[in-house]
């Protein structure tokens, strides 16, 4: 190979090298974006992109932010989301609807409405036994349209529903999901349980609580009222007080500031406990000092004796708490009730009057 191949070889090698080495800067001065890039069409929305625009846009103006007006202004942000709720607006005379333990041992708080004006509102009535509670909007000046009923009979389970709130304190927050389950139970801090309650998937978080569960027609279908997770965040399982109840209840709370309980003034054991043991039946654990139970000598648990199991209810078969309570709500306040016990190994038969047990715990 003579020297004129050689350089030949090594200049085509040297450039070769050049054009390696130097390939980034090249991309790097030939394709770097330092003009404003066009802005692509994207077209129309999906239809049901459309449809929960269309939800949030019409229902969010009448969903506010309750906050305790007591509340430290200095609280971080983690406990402003556990010391604020979601009320939303129930007419046009400024009553805002919302969880009992939203307001539980508050006196004065504050309502955010969308627009981020702030009113002072004052507690109207509680109803404990439902985790439910009016107050209402103090003050002059124009208010958001009230949401629209829909009713919960008619749900189906997979069905699509949208939850708005503020978890975290973050207000004006949409989750959507699906009804997951109906008919579920949960307990109240009054005793009670509330029945025929809706469980959805949409994610519902602390400061949820008082928001509205709606249906893909933006219509009311429950109150959003608590979750089931381990950590105290979603978990995928939210309840919401069945609207068929909210449209019951608070009428009566916005008149009366209260909601006549009815009741016989039994404290029961929890069904967990009842089933854990094989007892098919509501286990008396104690009476309220001058109720019906106390007075028709219904036992409970102690020391020297087995507590009374009730298990029939005017000859319908009581299995758990929800069914005693149900079959109260039909009969009523003032009506006289027949309970099948179980006592000692044999069955007996007590009469007692239902009577109203509004603030005494218990049944």
């Amino acid at each position: 190979m003579d020297g004129r191949l050689k350089r030949l070889i090594f200049t085509g090698f040297l450039f070769l090298t050049v054009i390696i080495a130097g390939r980034p800067f090249l991309v790097e001065r030939s394709y770097s974006a330092t003009a404003m890039r066009s802005i692509g069409t994207r077209g129309d929305l999906a239809r049901y992109e459309q449809r929960t625009i269309g939800i949030f846009d019409r229902v969010s103006p009448s969903v506010v932010q309750v906050a305790d007006s007591m509340d430290d202004s200095d609280s971080s942000d983690e406990e402003i989301g556990v010391k604020t709720g979601t009320g939303f607006i129930w007419d046009a005379a400024g009553h805002v609807v919302t969880n009992y333990h939203v307001v539980q041992g508050g006196k004065e708080f504050t309502v955010k409405l969308a627009s981020g004006e702030t009113r002072k509102a004052s507690v109207v009535g509680v109803a404990p036994t439902y985790d439910l509670a009016v107050i209402h909007i103090d003050g002059k000046g124009l208010l958001p349209p009230p949401i629209a009923l829909g009713n919960s009979r008619e749900l189906k389970v997979g069905q699509v529903a949208f939850a708005i709130g503020s978890p975290f304190g973050l207000d004006q927050s949409l989750t959507s999901g699906i009804i997951s389950g109906l008919k579920r139970s949960i307990p109240t801090s009054s005793g009670h349980e509330i029945t025929n309650i809706v469980q959805t998937d949409a994610a519902i978080n602390p400061g949820n609580s008082g928001g509205p569960l709606l249906d893909s027609a933006g219509l009311l279908v429950g109150v959003n009222t608590a979750i089931y997770s381990p950590s105290g965040s979603n978990a995928g399982i939210g309840f919401a007080i069945p609207v068929d109840v909210v449209n019951r209840v608070v009428p009566m709370l916005i008149r009366d500031g209260r909601v006549p309980t009815p009741g016989i003034g039994i404290v029961a054991a929890d069904d967990m406990l009842a089933a854990r043991f094989g007892i098919d039946g509501v286990v008396v654990t104690g009476t309220i000092p001058g109720s019906p139970a106390e007075e028709a000598g219904l036992l409970g648990l102690n020391a020297s004796s087995e507590p009374d199991v009730v298990v029939a209810i005017n000859g319908k078969p009581v299995h758990r708490l929800s069914d005693l309570n149900d079959q109260l709500e039909q009969i009523g306040i003032g009506n006289n009730v027949d309970l099948s016990i179980q006592r000692k190994g044999s069955t007996a038969s007590v009469s007692l009057k239902v009577a109203d047990m509004v603030g005494g715990g218990g049944v």
